[in-house]
């Protein structure tokens, strides 16, 4: 069957001012969003699932929908607060969602087949999904269905993918930035290290960063199985973290905690992509710069949809 592409929107972005995922940066008002959709559809994608938050539902959907519409079949998965496992409650003083992992298991419903997982507001380049399409053409893997609850007598060990990217690739020049950074061995994720607070000039030979180190951008490739292990550790961290008002449950620290349980392998994929961001404001005319520079050598052409 064709994948799924899952797309985690229901930031808002503090940090640049305003909702990032729809603000304009191609030649014809196109959003870094439209190119992960475009590249997504001529990779063989069929579907996109957008996980939003209700509060700007109606203008996201406005902006959004209607163009995709002929392209590819489009749903929506919200996030809230309140989404939570059975028995769990939200603890005084939360205030926002429970973070990138939270949002992919809030999607367990509405993805029954294989998917890959990306941020709305990151471009990741054609051979990024690609390479993901590639993977995720395997039948699906028998394992957890999330409409049933039910885990299969005989646990298998599940294979996911992951993008991998270069630190010096994904930094910004106007602020800070966190980067999951890898341990990889024979191709496969062994670990991952969430590191915060990371200036580019701390990124360089003799530095604290060489810049080589492999990062994960989120952009994962999942077959259903990943539904269990998401489930099982979120329950964990409400029962442990969830008091900490700001505690996040972070998908790549999950997905690390399914390999170092011995659950789940994840293939790394280099890709020879190139990675932009709009983590801050500044950072967007960089980005149009570097797309047009893209459209004018055919990489994509001037009007997307």
């Amino acid at each position: 069957m064709s994948p799924t592409l899952l797309v985690l929107a229901a930031g808002m972005g503090s940090r640049y001012g305003g909702l990032k995922q729809i603000d304009p940066v191609g030649p014809t008002g196109e959003t870094v969003l439209d190119y992960a959709v475009f590249d997504a559809v001529r990779a063989g994608f069929k579907r996109v699932v957008f996980v939003i938050r209700e509060d700007f539902a109606d203008t996201f959907k406005a902006q959004v929908a209607e163009k995709y519409a002929d392209k590819i079949a489009v749903d929506y998965v919200y996030q809230s607060l309140a989404a939570l496992p059975e028995g769990s409650a939200v603890p005084a003083g939360r205030e926002k969602p429970w973070g990138t992992g939270h949002a992919v298991w809030c999607a367990r419903e509405a993805v029954g087949r294989n998917f890959a997982v990306i941020n709305a507001d990151d471009f990741y380049g054609a051979d990024s999904f690609a390479q993901l399409g590639g993977f995720l053409a395997a039948p699906v893997a028998a394992g957890f269905d999330p409409m049933s609850g039910h885990r299969p007598p005989r646990v298998t060990v599940a294979e996911f993918a992951m993008v991998g990217f270069r630190l010096d690739r994904t930094l910004s020049e106007h602020g800070a930035v966190s980067r999951g950074v890898c341990t990889v061995n024979y191709g496969k994720l062994s670990g991952i290290v969430e590191q915060t607070g990371i200036l580019a000039a701390e990124v360089g030979a003799g530095r604290k960063f060489s810049g080589e180190e492999t990062v994960s951008m989120n952009c994962w490739g999942f077959t259903p199985a990943v539904f269990a292990g998401l489930d099982a550790q979120f329950r964990e961290f409400m029962a442990t973290k969830s008091a900490d008002p700001k505690a996040e449950f972070y998908l790549p620290a999950a997905v690390a905690g399914m390999v170092g349980r011995g659950e789940a392998t994840v293939r790394v994929l280099p890709t020879a992509s190139t990675w932009f961001g709009v983590t801050y404001r500044e950072d967007k005319p960089r980005v149009q710069a570097a797309i047009l520079e893209l459209v004018a050598i055919g990489a994509y052409p001037t009007k997307l949809f």
